[in-house]
């Protein structure tokens, strides 16, 4: 899960509209989902972490804002989200957090502590990003992805094919065009995962994904840098 820096909220006091935030968000977050990290082209939404039903004195307030997908929002629903109990990307290194697989599936890194993975699953559960494929095939047979485990396979597949082009024509050209097309792709985690051992090509994702927090990876070898130093977000830097 892409962790990512929204920065200080661009208003003095809460915004007496929250819908008047989303430009914000959008020109520092992207267009991407900020759980399933999948692009968001339609339904542009501002995303309560802690929902409003249960906590009005927050609709208005930056610091409750994120972007969330259709599928992301209504799994989480109105669900109280305990801060002290979950790993969030604006406030976690949620990057170090979890495993991206071949198959579609996301994981808890193995290296985490008792509680870490605790609040990674947690996590994982609040946003349904640990449920299982929902694949269909069309009439001439072709896998089609329905759910975001299946989009997960697909962009895993195109970042291989990537990975084979740039093989085949390593030139710093065919590098910015992977990182170009990647930001437009969405799933950050992916095509980090699949281009792991490149620390040229991961250093142009980090850079391509609009708000990925650069923080979080070190300057020489894009590393993962955790615990993430906090930045004044309530109950961050948890990992």
């Amino acid at each position: 899960m892409r962790s990512v820096d929204k920065g200080d909220s661009p208003r003095p006091q809460d915004f007496e509209n929250y819908r008047d935030a989303l430009p914000d968000l959008v020109a520092r977050l992207g267009l991407y989902c900020s759980y399933c990290e999948r692009t968001i082209n339609t339904n542009l939404a501002v995303e309560h972490i802690q929902p409003q039903s249960l906590h009005p004195d927050l609709e208005g307030r930056w610091d409750n804002f994120l972007r969330g997908c259709v599928n992301c929002n209504s799994t989480k629903g109105d669900r109280d989200v305990v801060l002290s109990d979950c790993l969030l990307p604006d406030r976690d290194n949620t990057f170090a957090a979890y495993v991206y697989l071949e198959d579609g599936r996301v994981e808890t890194a193995p290296n985490l502590t008792p509680d870490q993975s605790q609040w990674a699953n947690e996590t994982l559960h609040l946003t349904g990003l640990d449920q299982q494929a929902r694949n269909s095939r069309e009439s001439n047979g072709e896998l089609v992805a329905l759910d975001r485990v299946g989009q997960r396979m697909q962009c895993w597949l195109s970042a291989e094919k990537a990975r084979e082009s740039l093989e085949s024509k390593p030139t710093e050209k065919i590098r910015r065009l992977i990182a170009t097309y990647a930001a437009a792709q969405g799933f950050f985690s992916i095509w980090m995962a699949v281009f792991s051992d490149d620390v040229e090509q991961r250093r142009l994702f980090i850079h391509a994904f609009r708000g990925t927090a650069t923080d979080c990876f070190a300057d020489e070898d894009n590393g993962v840098v955790s615990p993430r130093r906090t930045n004044r977000l309530t109950n961050g830097g948890k990992l």
